[in-house]
C-alpha cells in the first residue's frame, strides 16, 4: 500500500487489518484492528491526527483529514460509506456515514447514529446519538430504531469479513479473455439493502 512518513511520523496498520494497495496513508495515520480500509481512499494525516479505531470501514474513495492538532477520529465500529468526506470531526461508535456524505470541523456523530447519503454535516454540529439526520445542511429527521441499529451493525460485520477475505484472497490478476462455461458466483453473507429489510 502506498504509505508516507512525513516529518518522521509514519502511519500505523494493526495487522488484522485490510488496506487496499490503492489507498493511502500519509503521516499521523493509527488504523485498528479488523479494520477496512477501501480501494482510493486518502488518509492524510499530515496536519492533525487520524484514528480508524477497532472493526470501522472507510470505504473507496473516502477523504478523511484536518487541521493541524485537531484529530479526525472514527470510532470502534464505525462505518464510512463510498466517497465520504471526514474533516477533523469524530464519529462514535457503531454510527454511519452516508455515501458522498461530508462531515465537517468540529463535528460529532453520536454514536449509533447515521448520516444519510450525500448530507452535509456542518462545522460543530452535534449529530445526537441514535438519531437520523439528513439534508443540505443536516437536520435530524428521527431517532432510529433498534431493527435499523442492528441492520447498521450487520454490514459493518460484513465489511469486517471483508477484511478477512480481503487479507486472505485478494490477489492482482490478468483477466480471464472469455466467460467460463460454470463461472462461479461469490458466496458472500445474507444482508438486504435496508429497504428490503423493511420491506420484510
Amino acid at each position: 500500500m502506498p504509505c508516507y512518513a512525513i516529518d518522521g511520523v509514519l502511519p500505523v496498520v494493526d495487522p488484522s487489518a485490510y488496506v487496499h494497495p490503492t489507498a493511502v496513508l500519509i503521516g499521523d495515520v493509527i488504523v485498528g484492528a479488523h479494520c477496512y480500509i477501501g480501494p482510493c481512499a486518502c488518509l492524510r494525516g499530515d496536519f492533525g491526527r487520524i484514528v480508524i479505531g477497532p472493526g470501522a470501514n472507510v470505504q473507496d474513495n473516502c477523504v478523511l483529514h484536518g487541521f493541524p492538532d485537531q484529530a479526525t477520529v472514527v470510532e470502534e465500529n464505525g462505518h464510512i460509506g463510498h466517497g465520504a468526506v471526514l474533516h477533523g470531526c469524530v464519529v462514535r461508535r457503531d454510527a454511519l456515514v452516508g455515501m458522498n456524505a461530508v462531515v465537517m470541523d468540529e463535528a460529532e456523530v453520536g454514536a449509533q447514529a447515521i448520516v444519510a447519503a450525500c448530507a452535509f454535516v456542518p462545522a460543530g454540529m452535534q449529530v445526537p446519538p441514535r438519531t437520523l439526520v439528513a439534508g443540505t445542511p443536516a437536520r435530524p429527521k428521527r431517532l432510529l430504531s433498534d431493527a435499523e441499529i442492528a441492520w447498521k451493525l450487520e454490514g459493518t460485520r460484513t465489511y469486517q469479513g471483508l477484511a478477512r477475505r480481503s487479507r486472505d484472497t485478494l490477489r492482482e490478476v490478468q483477466p480471464l479473455t472469455a466467460l467460463e462455461a460454470d463461472r462461479p458466483r461469490l458466496q458472500g453473507p445474507a444482508l438486504r439493502t435496508l429497504i428490503a429489510t423493511k420491506r420484510a
